[in-house]
């Protein structure tokens, strides 16, 4: 059997629907009769369900256990502040658990003021949600003051991120006005939020070139041990020689810069005392290569070798002739002295040189292989959708 109690609208107040449904005496025995008043600011009356109310509201449950002055006088719940539809649309969130497009946007701040004041979450979530979708320059302040007096920590850093990336259309507003005369606590907040977002984004930035300037450190270690193991197109170990059918190097931008470095290395005649950048910059990569290199016995790099070390560049000769003369150098005695050299000082901060070169190269590594696999888990699903699709 099925009884309704409301007609679909409160008399006197067209645009206010009653929120009491069509309830039957088999899905709802416990609450068959509405026992609880709410009064609105309009002086509306909402009849509803006590045990409803208590389900849904600890706050309201506290209310509604309070005693009557009078056994005979009937239990009403004054809720004002807000519109009557608000109220309406509160009250008819109790009882279905849902909240209309149309609703949200008509009474969506105050819906949001209710469900904390009467620790409804789920209406606050779903407030938060709504609202953070609605923003604009007009109401962001607006919403801004309502999230921190609603505790709403989402809502309140999605109006501050909207508020400092269009600051200088916010600061047009009223809501800004208004704010600058009634709370200068709140003014600064923002201004401490832009600034400290400003900084954020210069930590990133000078945090990201500090890692490019990483991973290129360790490209050239990569380089510099492909060279000295097996040669490349102008330098490479003695015992290997030159060929004359090599072709250019994969990595041919840091190979061709340091196969350079090397020549102009090799020849330079200030590097003894120390007045060539060039040669200073070369010493600096031997030596951040002998801190980072885990196999000192074999390596062939000179400065991280215990062996004698020999390279091989090719003497640029009159181009008609065709010939390519080779260079020896012997290079371990002054490494070790210029190591001694070095050493004395700031090995502090080439052990943390080492450590950040070191972490680029594996995180490097390690988001190559993951783009590897989610490339070839891609190929697999297409191929995979190409044999089972049919014609």
């Amino acid at each position: 059997m099925e009884v309704c109690y409301n007609a679909n609208t409160i008399a006197g107040h067209p645009d206010v629907h009653s929120p009491v449904t069509t309830l039957t005496k088999e899905n709802a025995p416990a609450f068959y009769e509405p026992d609880v008043q709410i009064l609105t600011s309009g002086g509306l009356r909402i009849p509803v369900h006590a045990s409803i109310l208590v389900s849904a509201s600890p706050v309201l449950e506290n209310i509604t256990d309070r005693p009557r002055k009078h056994r005979s006088s009937e239990k009403v719940i004054p809720i004002l502040g807000v519109p009557c539809g608000a109220v309406s649309s509160f009250v008819g969130f109790l009882y279905t658990s849902r909240c209309t497009e149309e609703e949200m946007e008509k009474y969506g701040i105050h819906l949001l003021a209710l469900s904390h004041v009467y620790s409804v979450p789920q209406l606050k979530q779903r407030c938060t949600k709504g609202l953070g979708e609605r923003l604009t320059i007009d109401n962001v302040v607006d919403v801004l003051q309502l999230a921190r007096l609603c505790d709403a920590p989402d809502l309140y850093l999605r109006c501050m991120k909207l508020a400092a990336s269009r600051f200088k259309a916010v600061e047009k507003t009223e809501g800004w006005k208004f704010l600058q005369d009634h709370d200068p606590w709140l003014e600064l907040q923002i201004l401490q939020f832009m600034d400290e977002a400003e900084s954020r984004i210069k930590r990133t930035r000078r945090r990201r070139q500090e890692q490019g300037l990483y991973l290129q450190l360790s490209e050239a270690m990569e380089c510099l041990e492909h060279i000295c193991t097996e040669g490349c197109t102008s330098v490479g170990p003695y015992e290997v020689g030159p060929t004359k059918n090599r072709g250019p190097c994969s990595k041919f931008s840091t190979c061709q810069g340091l196969q350079l470095l090397i020549r102009h290395f090799a020849t330079c005649k200030k590097r003894v005392n120390g007045g060539c950048l060039r040669c200073k910059r070369m010493w600096q990569l031997l030596r951040l290569h002998s801190s980072m290199c885990e196999q000192s016995d074999s390596c062939r790099v000179p400065l991280c070798s215990r062996t004698r070390v020999f390279v091989w560049g090719w003497m640029p000769l009159p181009a008609h002739t065709g010939l390519l003369c080779p260079l020896y150098y012997f290079l371990e005695t002054q490494f070790k002295l210029k190591a001694q050299q070095e050493k004395k000082g700031d090995d502090g901060r080439w052990r943390l040189l080492v450590k950040k070169v070191v972490s680029a190269k594996t995180i490097s590594s390690l988001s190559q292989q993951k783009r590897k696999r989610m490339e070839e888990s891609r190929g697999t699903v297409g191929d995979y959708s190409i044999r089972s699709f049919k014609l």
